[in-house]
């Protein structure tokens, strides 16, 4: 079967639009790339104790961090694989990034936006090696608030490659819990080095900080957990979850303080900016009724701050059924897209996380949009011709294109995670589940059960279903082939 699942994955991925292979003369481009000699203008910071965190089997590593404490504060440094260099605008390369503008992580394989000898080596940031990147540098005071920043080129060297379970374990002292050969890898990593210890029990604090000032100002508290399926090299379909922990938060919040240094510096160069921003939510009147099934009353307007205020709530009374509250209150509020936001112009904001000022910079191995905001990074210190890089048609064009495409990689997400689940579940035709309704449309209702985490199309009559409902269904069919798993509705 897992044959017919790789076949599977190829067949969606072409259905949605996506190549599945690099064309000849991309190929060609990334296999004639070569080191850098590293004797470049850029500044030389391989002295720093840069260390990275990110998925166990994760290669192509975008972002490294390193913390310096001061008397009035801290100095945050992100480090940014520098892409562009390996990835010219109007390269065959770069042409071949915008077919696709993302990678895609089907479970079964993954579809890199660029070829493997860039994403996972030359412009990846891995331990022991010398790279270019871009670094964000930000004086941070003492309650969390960027003060100071800059953009600039760099020479870096990671000098520790962690995980998020590794690193979540050894935060919150759960170092004996360690289940999986690489966290106790990782875990040895840790104890053996005392000035990484330091790093990674400062950057959590200061991430914590961070987290809580964000929160303040509205941003969301979700605990969603997510379906990552796999295929064992003996063939096994594994249904794996993933929760977010201390590590990831680590992660995310000084990827977005990053993001938003990133626009602020474009708009202060006079410079436009592509933005990743959430409007108002469409569906609040849904998500009023929600919180008020619960006993908590919303304001009749979209307003950041009360949804937060609902949503720590829930998560303190009833944490076990949290992650179903997180995915109905983000289905409600609706996708994000990428805009591009002339200097001139009022920020836009995103709701979600209450910032106005949000670009998508940190991920240049696996997401278009992050190439552009880095060529517009890097333009800020070139001479006035090469002030704004558009290659292949206007930026707007091109973030009209990152939001379609980055909607259909998360269709083929989803498609091909279902065939991997159907082949999981098909043992199971007959029990029952509870579920919670998670899309409600002239083309059907979906559910999503729990344990685990895998949605599946309603039969029948349940059209008066909407987001958020309760129920409880029985397995009726599965269907690997085309994706599909089919629920009976028991009780709404």
């Amino acid at each position: 079967m897992t044959s017919n699942l790789h076949i599977i994955a190829r067949r969606i991925m072409k259905e949605h639009g996506f190549r599945v292979d690099f064309p000849p003369e991309a190929a060609a481009q990334a296999e004639q790339a070569e080191s850098p000699s590293f004797q470049g203008p850029e500044t030389d910071l391989t002295h720093l104790f840069w260390s990275s965190i990110d998925n166990d089997d994760s290669r192509d590593l975008d972002q490294i961090e390193y913390l310096q404490t001061e008397a009035n504060g801290m100095r945050l440094y992100v480090a940014i694989a520098n892409v562009d260099h390996f990835v010219p605008a109007d390269s065959p390369l770069d042409k071949t990034a915008q077919q696709n503008t993302t990678s895609i992580y089907t479970g079964v394989e993954t579809f890199p936006m660029l070829p493997l000898r860039l994403s996972t080596d030359l412009s990846s940031l891995l331990e022991g090696k010398k790279r270019l990147a871009v670094v964000t540098e930000m004086s941070v005071d003492p309650a969390g608030a960027v003060t100071q920043s800059t953009v600039y080129p760099a020479v870096v060297q990671n000098k520790a490659q962690l995980t998020y379970d590794a690193v979540a374990a050894w935060l919150e002292g759960k170092t004996e819990e360690a289940s999986s050969d690489i966290t106790k890898l990782m875990l040895d990593k840790i104890r053996r080095e005392s000035e990484l210890q330091d790093q990674l029990r400062r950057q959590d604090q200061l991430a914590q900080i961070m987290e809580t000032r964000r929160h303040e100002n509205g941003a969301l508290t979700f605990g969603m957990t997510e379906l990552r399926p796999s295929i064992s090299p003996t063939g096994e379909v594994r249904l794996n979850v993933h929760r977010s922990n201390r590590a990831t938060q680590l992660i995310e919040n000084f990827m977005i303080v990053a993001n938003q240094t990133s626009a602020a510096f474009l708009k202060g160069k006079n410079l436009p900016c592509i933005k990743r921003i959430v409007r108002t939510p469409k569906r609040w009147d849904k998500i009023v009724e929600v919180a008020k099934e619960r006993g908590f009353t919303l304001p009749a307007q979209p307003e950041a701050k009360s949804l937060q205020q609902f949503l720590k709530d829930q998560q303190r009374k009833d944490p076990e059924q949290f992650p179903d509250l997180s995915l109905t209150v983000v289905k409600l509020l609706g996708r994000g897209e990428y805009i591009v936001e002339q200097p001139e112009q009022k920020p836009v904001g995103h709701f979600g996380l209450a910032v106005e000022n949000y670009s998508h910079s940190t991920a240049p191995n696996r997401r278009y949009p992050d190439v552009l905001t880095q060529r517009l990074l890097l333009s800020a210190g070139a001479p006035a011709a090469a002030k704004i890089p558009a290659p292949g048609g206007s930026l707007e064009m091109l973030a009209r294109q990152c939001t379609e495409k980055e909607d259909e990689a998360n269709k083929v997400e989803r498609s091909v995670h279902k065939s991997v689940a159907a082949v999981a579940l098909s043992h199971r035709i007959g029990e029952e589940f509870p579920g919670t309704i998670t899309g409600s449309s002239d083309k059907g209702v979906w559910v999503r059960i729990a344990n685990p985490p895998v949605e599946g199309k309603l039969q029948g009559k349940a059209r008066l279903l909407d987001v958020g409902d309760k129920v409880r269904v029985r397995l009726a069919s599965t269907n690997p082939d085309r994706g599909f798993i089919d629920f009976d509705l028991i009780d709404p």
